[in-house]
């Protein structure tokens, strides 16, 4: 007795198909799971056979024969339990014509018959829409998840005797819909907003520029002058996600089971916070199985680094690549695979290891040594793959008892959506939306400066001795500036104002 019930799986955030195949013969009991299970696939068969007798159908006490195609990919996860499960009740005829139906089932089993939610349903539904099937069979809490997805009837299933009397015509169930607007409408409210801020006028301008330009920052202040506060409310005056960038951010929440249980989609670009003790496998991600790390979660969204300093040396290395490319490659000896990680990197640190230097009320402990060892935990090359740096001194009193703290985000919003459009407008023919993703040929054609502008930054780089990557990043932050302006043409006060956010690179000058 022979059933086969389509199934499938994850390589990275690719899905491919897998067929488990179901063999019953005559001989000893046995179970046996070939197609290269690990650990999680072998142990389903404890899973499945109490599923199956808890669900008052007998299990067949012959020899079983569970084969995973295609044979060559190592498989992971839970996920493979109820197809397993209802190949056995196929090839013991419990579901009849299963062949006839083609679904393609999901879901990890719990003793007493339950189906469990399991871990990448979005993307694998994304692949199977070119599969040729009849709809997609997924526990009831994934059921949302996979019907983001158009083009595929998605049903959601509680238990196996469900399940079962779906198969066997006797149970019909409704596809699950979702309100993919109602979705974005709920995510386009914030509970934080710029309006709360109270002064740091200087560090807001900052911020609208960098989400105008898609730019990195680096805020420089001592504790308490509210540069967390700023950066959690980078979002709310961000440009709205598409549907695309959305479903691209839902699929890496999916892989690491980490999607809200209430919405199935990513509408509300990611703001991601790690601890400081991060590690490189958390922060980039690895693992035996390569799994997204925290640069990967933020795509198309920001990645907030408080505490910049305090961060392992080796991990903010490990941060070049996807600054530079937009993704990160993870190879194992096993495997390749490459995560997709656009994200803005807002990182924030004191001035010196007391946090006081320079501050006006409070005396700095920290000799020039101690302060020299602080500020070169961070590497020359990191530091110029990030656009602006700003100082956010202490808050003044007069502007803590300000009743209103200035513009909303609503309206900073306004301006970087405009400033984003005529970006887009620009550079679509190159497949680019921000400025900050220019490369030399764009800079070249797209940042010309006058002759006043030319002799100004001459002056500076010479004087401050810039290094060629910086020199862009001024140009590109000052197009971002004139964009913003509504001006064509970047001017000499764009380049200025560009120039004062290297605050570290006017230090060492």
């Amino acid at each position: 007795m022979l059933a086969t019930i389509r199934s499938g799986a994850l390589l990275g955030l690719d899905a491919y198909a897998v067929e488990v195949e179901v063999d019953i013969a005559m001989g000893l009991p046995q179970f046996a799971t070939v197609g290269l299970p690990e650990g999680a696939v072998k142990e389903s068969k404890d899973r499945v056979k109490s599923a199956i007798k808890n669900s008052g159908y007998e299990f067949p006490a012959r020899r079983i024969t569970i084969n995973l195609a295609p044979a060559d990919i190592r498989k992971d996860g839970a996920a493979f339990d109820l197809p397993i499960a209802v190949g056995l009740l196929a090839a013991t005829d419990v579901i009849r014509s299963i062949n006839d139906k083609r679904f393609l089932i999901l879901g990890e089993l719990s003793l007493d018959g339950r189906v469990k939610p399991v871990k990448g349903v979005l993307p694998i539904a994304v692949g199977a829409r070119h599969w040729e099937l009849d709809g997609l069979i997924v526990p009831a809490e994934n059921a949302a998840e996979g019907a983001l997805v158009d083009g595929l009837p998605v049903y959601g299933v509680s238990t196996l005797g469900e399940l079962v009397d779906f198969l066997n015509g006797a149970n019909p169930l409704t596809a699950c819909q979702v309100d993919t607007a109602a979705l974005f409408n709920q995510a386009a409210q914030h509970a934080e907003d710029f309006a709360e801020v109270c002064g740091q006028e200087n560090a807001k301008r900052a911020l609208e520029i960098a989400a105008a330009g898609g730019h990195n920052l680096l805020m420089i202040g001592p504790p308490g002058s509210g540069k967390t506060m700023l950066a959690r409310r980078l979002p709310t005056i961000l440009p709205a996600q598409s549907f695309e960038e959305a479903l691209e951010c839902t699929k890496i929440h999916s892989v690491l089971g980490q999607l809200p249980q209430r919405n199935a989609l990513i509408a509300r670009r990611a703001f991601r916070s790690p601890h400081h003790t991060v590690s490189d496998a958390g922060l980039i991600g690895g693992g035996t199985i390569p799994r997204p790390g925290e640069v990967s979660l933020a795509h198309n969204g920001v990645l907030f680094l408080d505490e910049l300093p305090e961060f392992k040396k080796n991990v903010l290395e490990m941060l070049r690549q996807p600054l530079e490319d937009g993704q990160v490659t993870i190879s194992r000896a096993a495997t390749s695979l490459t995560y997709p990680a656009t994200f803005m990197l807002i990182a924030a640190m004191n001035p010196c290891p007391c946090g006081y230097l320079g501050d006006p009320q409070h005396n700095c402990n920290c000799t020039p040594l101690m302060t020299q060892r602080y500020n070169t935990r961070l590497s020359g090359p990191l530091l110029d793959r990030i656009d602006l740096h700003v100082e956010v001194p202490r808050v003044q009193y007069r502007d803590l008892a300000t009743p209103s703290g200035g513009e909303s985000s609503v309206m900073i919003r306004a301006r970087v959506d405009q400033a984003r459009a005529v970006q887009r407008e620009r550079l679509k023919a190159f497949g680019l939306h921000a400025n900050a993703q220019m490369q030399t040929r764009h800079i070249t054609k797209f940042c010309k400066v006058d002759a006043a502008g030319d002799k100004l930054l001459e002056m500076v780089t010479d004087r401050l001795g810039f290094s060629a990557r910086t020199y862009t990043r001024i140009l590109k932050v000052a197009r971002t500036i004139a964009d913003l302006a509504a001006c064509e043409q970047i001017d000499q006060s764009h380049l200025a104002e560009a120039i004062q956010y290297r605050s570290l690179d006017r230090r060492k000058g």
